[in-house]
């Protein structure tokens, strides 16, 4: 019992979880984002969806999820797909490969980085908000 107070006690006074951590829907951060009509960089292949903020890990993940398509009707279910939005290189490519087509297509990981890197500032801030931040459009 001691023992396990001690290897968790850094991770309290940190403010972190542990890494078999199952988030509460309290701790999600969530904004909603769009692609703009001029916007060139935009790195996904979808025009809108939602930055979250979620524990994976042990740590604060930013990850974008697809928005509900419009023509899709009510009734039927959706399960959004989603992507770990990162400049790491690995989570970028590996982590992502179940939805990697959720991403637009990039000549190169260095491209895709450099379109993913303000999304991923982006997160990050969301990251910093309170648990259970729901940021309006444009608010970070």
């Amino acid at each position: 019992m001691m023992t396990e107070m001690v290897v968790a006690m850094p991770l309290v006074l940190a403010g972190e979880q542990g890494l078999f951590h199952i988030p509460s829907p309290g701790e999600v951060r969530v904004q909603a984002i769009s692609r703009e009509d001029h916007e060139t960089d935009w790195p996904f292949s979808v025009d809108d969806g939602m930055l979250t903020c979620v524990w994976s890990g042990g740590r604060k993940v930013a990850m974008f999820f697809e928005g509900r398509p419009k023509g899709l009707d009510e009734g039927k279910p959706f399960e959004p797909r989603g992507v770990i939005v990162t400049t790491d290189p690995m989570q970028l490519t590996l982590g992502n490969m179940a939805n990697r087509e959720l991403f637009k297509p990039a000549a190169s990981v260095e491209e895709r980085m450099r379109l993913v890197a303000p999304f991923a500032a982006l997160g990050q801030r969301l990251c910093d908000q309170p648990a259970g931040a729901r940021v309006g459009h444009g608010e970070l």
